[in-house]
Parts: structure tokens; C-alpha cells; sequence
């Protein structure tokens, strides 16, 4: 990864194509969540755009760990790298656990919107840190 120019772009470019699919499909979630769109069945909706946030995670976390295998030292000595990586937990955890654990069928609409709101917070974030990663530093 180092010492290929190319290599280094086209895993980035993967990276940056699971953020987008990541981010694209849990936004509309999280605004239908938030009420709009309501003609739209939540459970079609998610059974269209989770597969693609899935995809989204794995192309991101794989790309993101060859990102960082190139220059760990320097990725490690960013502290908007480790809150970066903070926020990508909390969003996993989060969905997990939103999914998951209390499942979107038994959550009030109070608690699915509480959770639109942490959700979009927590990936926004993330996105807003990763990319302010490229201006930090020396």
C-alpha cells in the first residue's frame, strides 16, 4: 500500500464508496424513522437499503483497515482518527442494538425517533471526522 500510488487510490476510493453506501442508506432509514415519507412501509424500506448499509460497513471496514495498516503510527497519533473511530462503534452498536436488541417492531415512535437522531448524529459524525483527518496534522 506504501509503495503503490495506485493501489493506495483504488482502496481508497472503496472506502469512500462503503461510507457512501453506508451513509445513503441509513439516512433515508432514519428519516422515515423520523416520520417522513410515512406512505412508505418501514419494513420494505428496510429490507431494501439494510443489505446495502451492510455492504457499505464491510466495504468500509475492510478498505479502512488496509487504509490504516499503511501508516498506523500516524493514523494512531490523530486524535480525530480515534474519535473517528469512536463514533464508527457507537453507529454499529447503536444500530445493533436498535435492530437487534429492542427490535424496530417493539420501539415506540418516541424511541425510533430518539434513535433516528442518535443514529444520523453518530454517522454524520463519523463522516465529518474521517474526512477532517486529510486537514489535521503537520
Amino acid at each position: 500500500m506504501r509503495h503503490s500510488r495506485w493501489l493506495y487510490a483504488g482502496v481508497n476510493t472503496a472506502h469512500v464508496l462503503g461510507i457512501a453506501l453506508l451513509v445513503g442508506s441509513i439516512l433515508p432509514l432514519n428519516l422515515r424513522l423520523l416520520g417522513l415519507h410515512r406512505t412508505l412501509r418501514m419494513m420494505d424500506l428496510s429490507r431494501l437499503l439494510v443489505p446495502v448499509a451492510a455492504t457499505g460497513v464491510a466495504l468500509a471496514l475492510s478498505s479502512g483497515t488496509l487504509l490504516f495498516l499503511a501508516r498506523p503510527g500516524a493514523y494512531l497519533d490523530e486524535p480525530l482518527f480515534l474519535v473517528k473511530m469512536v463514533l464508527v462503534l457507537a453507529g454499529l452498536l447503536h444500530a445493533l442494538e436498535l435492530r437487534f436488541v429492542r427490535g424496530l417492531d417493539q420501539a415506540g415512535q418516541a424511541r425510533l425517533r430518539v434513535g433516528a437522531c442518535v443514529s444520523a448524529t453518530l454517522w454524520l459524525a463519523a463522516l465529518v471526522a474521517g474526512r477532517m483527518i486529510a486537514y489535521a496534522g503537520d
